[in-house]
């Protein structure tokens, strides 16, 4: 059920309509059913895993609150963590670390033959195992106080906007917002108008009509391409995972907004950047701030020297490659964040921490964002590629085949029409400090820009729709 179908609109309307009918208590229920169907019709064999993740975590949740025992709530702090990454490991990472086990051991003459099983990998397990999980830790740590309703906590692990692909929200924004009652204002109803308009532009006019070009040049062998067909190919995957994972989030927000939820942003123009670490905390926001929270702090952070700042920030974002995937691309993907990292880190030790962030000039705060944004393009290399001797190979042609050809120039002219207009308005929120500045901008700037949306949107929908790309993860 993809937020850009008419099935899904078909769905909303039921609910939205039926919604606003019921009163409070009602309005959970019903929202929970809405969202257990929408889950459902992915594949519904999978509602169990969401069941029993959120039973386990309801009660562990409860009894660790009541206990003063410390090492008995560390177990049932356990019994979540080993039940929730249980599933994900087995679902995302079995076949994957089985082979490799086995072909390690194959190297030393060792022949095992390990099972391989035909594995369907439940559409966002990552997202809402992280969620639900961070609710016991949460509550282990003393940060909220868990909730005695189970059907408003299964609401809060559900809950279907942003179930599949986030953001990742945290109990103590998300579950306060299920428990009270909400309303539907004329403020909320623009900002959600807005929300779901641009991020339905940015998913089927810049994503949509990216993905084929990209598919195109990932597809050919590489001695059928030359290093210019490679770079603006990474351009063009560039904004496609941009405009399809951010116009998936804007959707989900808006979608909320009109039900009376206000979830978190989970961008924030991060083509922008100066710096890895700003990078970081403008892409997949709820991600990034998750594993800083629950996995770079209690390692220490930042706190215990450079070198153990720099191994923390390489394990940190070595994990956050296996998140997204169970693959060698994946990781090295991770791993090269994590150097990009460490990197901008010794300078700005050198140079003094606000070196990158505060530049002394307009050059050289646009050197930072050009080096930057091509640096996030080669890691796009790796995310994208099907093996890593595709990313050797393309890495190749970029050091040493600078032929333009004609193919190139029209890929080059599609971005340039397509993402244009889309970096001018972020551009113009940039510079406000509001990413909802439109909503609330001149009304001659408001009419321009829903009319350049809906035009496009009209006139450049692709004939072939494209499923989301974080729905693998």
């Amino acid at each position: 059920m993809l937020f850009n179908s008419y099935i899904f609109w078909a769905f909303f309307a039921v609910v939205i309509l039926l919604y606003f009918q019921l009163p409070h208590k009602y309005q959970n229920r019903m929202l929970l059913v809405a969202s257990y169907i929408f889950y459902g019709y992915w594949d519904y064999r999978f509602l169990s895993l969401i069941f029993i993740s959120t039973v386990v975590d309801y009660f562990v949740a409860l009894n660790i609150a009541k206990q003063d025992d410390a090492k008995l709530r560390k177990h049932l702090l356990l019994l979540s963590v080993f039940t929730n990454l249980g599933f994900l490991g087995f679902f995302k990472y079995y076949n994957f670390f089985s082979n490799e086990f086995a072909a390690m051991l194959g190297t030393i003459g060792v022949d095992v033959s390990l099972p391989v099983l035909n594995i369907i990998l439940p559409v966002g397990i990552s997202f809402y195992t992280f969620q639900t999980l961070s609710y016991t830790i949460d509550t282990y740590r003393n940060k909220v106080q868990p909730t005695d309703k189970f059907l408003d906590f299964a609401l809060y692990v559900s809950f279907f906007p942003q179930l599949v692909a986030g953001p990742i929200e945290r109990a103590s924004h998300l579950l306060p917002q299920i428990l009270k009652v909400r309303k539907l204002d004329a403020p909320a109803f623009s900002e959600g108008l807005f929300l779901v308009i641009s991020g339905l532009f940015k998913k089927v006019v810049i994503a949509d009509n990216m993905a084929p070009i990209v598919n195109t040049i990932f597809s050919k062998p590489v001695n059928e391409l030359t290093g210019f067909e490679v770079l603006v190919g990474l351009y063009a995957f560039a904004f496609q995972i941009y405009g399809d994972f951010s116009g998936y989030s804007s959707i989900a927000k808006g979608v909320a907004r009109w039900m009376g939820f206000d979830l978190m942003w989970n961008f924030r123009n991060p083509y922008f950047s100066t710096s890895p670490s700003d990078f970081w905390s403008r892409w997949h926001i709820s991600l990034s701030t998750w594993i800083r929270d629950y996995i770079y702090i209690p390692l220490g952070g930042g706190r215990l020297g450079n070198f153990l700042t720099f191994r923390n920030l390489v394990l940190t974002m070595f994990l956050g490659g296996l998140w997204h995937g169970a693959g060698w691309t994946f990781i090295v993907w991770g791993l090269f964040h994590g150097a990009i990292l460490v990197v901008y880190h010794a300078i700005e030790a050198a140079k003094g921490k606000d070196y990158f962030t505060q530049p002394t000039s307009l050059g050289r705060h646009i050197l930072f964002v050009v080096i930057l944004f091509h640096l996030t393009c080669i890691s796009w290399l790796l995310f994208r590629a099907e093996s890593m001797q595709q990313v050797v190979d393309m890495i190749y042609l970029l050091a040493t085949d600078y032929r333009v050809t004609d193919y190139s120039i029209y890929v080059l002219g599609n971005i340039l029409f397509f993402v244009v207009p889309l970096m001018f308005f972020e551009y113009i929120t940039e510079r406000k400090n509001d990413l909802l500045y439109l909503v609330s901008a001149n009304p001659v700037v408001q009419y321009l820009s829903y009319l350049y949306m809906v035009l496009m949107l009209l006139f450049f929908v692709p004939l072939q729709k494209q499923v989301f790309i974080y729905f693998q993860f």
